[in-house]
């Protein structure tokens, strides 16, 4: 049996595949990975999940491949969550907040995400009103497709 990766390997390896990758506010991605992991960490997440939280957009953004998943020393359920989370081309949010719901522990690691997208102190320092409301809405409309209470616990 081969050992799982630690945390401190997985958190490393996400911050190196995500190098040189910057948020829609131009902040350096590896910033929103830990957000995205404390959050997790912070809500009473296990292990795997927090795994999940590093490891969340490596697939879709292409900072890892799908292959390089299969392949790693990492529990099913990270995989599985990693997996949920990774957003497909031409997708709608209906039909991937029901793949979330169906992964056993990707609700709690998308509850996390969400929190750090939606942040009103990461919205503001997008440039742009537009994107900003629109981002708003996607984030609002998400949270309502997996039951998860309003920003304002609503």
């Amino acid at each position: 049996m081969v050992a799982q990766l630690t945390l401190a390997e997985v958190e490393a390896i996400a911050r190196a595949a995500h190098a040189g990758q910057t948020d829609k506010a131009g902040r350096p991605y590896a910033e929103h990975l830990q957000a995205v992991a404390d959050g997790v960490r912070a809500r009473g997440g296990t292990a795997e999940q927090i795994a999940a939280a590093w490891l969340h957009d490596a697939v879709e953004e292409d900072a890892l491949s799908e292959e390089w998943l299969e392949g790693a020393a990492l529990a099913q359920q990270t995989k599985d969550v990693v997996r949920a989370l990774t957003k497909r081309s031409g997708e709608e949010p209906q039909a991937y907040a029901r793949r979330i719901l169906a992964t056993p522990g990707a609700r709690l690691v998308k509850e996390a995400d969400l929190a750090h997208n939606a942040d009103p102190a990461r919205l503001a320092t997008l440039d742009d009103e537009a994107t900003r409301q629109r981002l708003t809405r996607k984030y609002t409309a998400m949270r309502r497709y997996l039951g998860l209470p309003g920003e304002n616990g609503e």
